[in-house]
């Protein structure tokens, strides 16, 4: 299976130089089975205020954005996964959509948010949720989300092979986590980054494919826009045991675990 991570570098406020932007690269993106865009692909990140913001929010079942991802979905014979700014009544949501050639859709909504984002989203409510393609499952996380063990377990528990981790970063400590959760859960992460800068915000780029072993199969430098292609082989997440009498999953105490609910 073939995975293809777009590192762009999105516009703030500018949804159609973002979609022209990635159309680019996804043209070059015909061999891929899944595709993975940054958090906030469509909208770019910092907004300074929830008014600014509120201007290129869209709705996941009809909008410009989620059109064109539908297209080439269809276009690529792909899945594609991909961070964007979402509407839901009155609330906003920092939220990643899986879309599958034959229109099969799942939105995630970004459990933990950082920061300023607060002042903007609702925190997500929509748990973790677990998508199937080409005989692969497939969970979602977002950027902030790698800090929190749980959201990982919870994917790893459901049968996740590979999560897709659209995200802004603006810390380095997602490379030193992510790997780490690659290998406590026996899973791919495919962690894709933006660059560039929105309102005085520098983000990080280095996007990265980990195998279960917590080891990088592919990466892109901190500053370069374009694709990271990877060739990956699911059924190494299917394997659990880390020695020869461990196994990741089954060897965890839920019966010792209560103090944390």
């Amino acid at each position: 299976m073939k995975v293809a991570q777009l590192q762009i570098n999105p516009v703030l406020g500018k949804e159609e130089d973002n979609i022209k932007q990635i159309s680019g690269l996804l043209n070059n993106c015909s061999d891929a089975d899944i595709i993975v865009l940054p958090e906030l692909a469509n909208s770019g990140y910092n907004f300074l205020t929830k008014e600014r913001a509120e201007l290129f929010a869209v709705h996941h079942h009809h909008d410009n954005f989620i059109s064109f991802l539908k297209e080439y979905s269809v276009k690529l014979n792909a899945a594609i996964i991909s961070g964007y700014f979402e509407i839901d009544g009155d609330n906003y949501y920092n939220s990643s959509i899986f879309i599958d050639p034959k229109g099969n859709m799942c939105n995630y909504r970004k459990a933990h948010l950082f920061m300023n984002e607060r002042n903007i989203f609702q925190p997500g409510n929509v748990g973790f949720p677990i998508m199937e393609y080409m005989g692969v499952k497939i969970g979602m996380l977002i950027c902030f989300d790698y800090l929190f063990p749980e959201a990982w377990r919870i994917l790893a528990l459901k049968g996740a092979d590979i999560i897709a981790h659209p995200s802004n970063l603006v810390t380095l400590n997602a490379r030193k986590v992510v790997p780490a959760q690659a290998v406590i859960n026996r899973i791919f992460i495919a962690t894709t980054n933006r660059t560039g800068k929105d309102n005085g915000l520098v983000f990080n780029g280095n996007t990265t494919l980990y195998n279960p072993s917590g080891e990088i199969v592919a990466s892109l430098n901190d500053h370069e826009t374009g694709i990271l292609f990877s060739d990956i082989d699911p059924e190494m997440t299917r394997n659990k045991m880390i020695t020869d009498l461990n196994h990741v999953l089954n060897d965890r105490r839920p019966d010792i675990y209560s103090e944390l609910l």
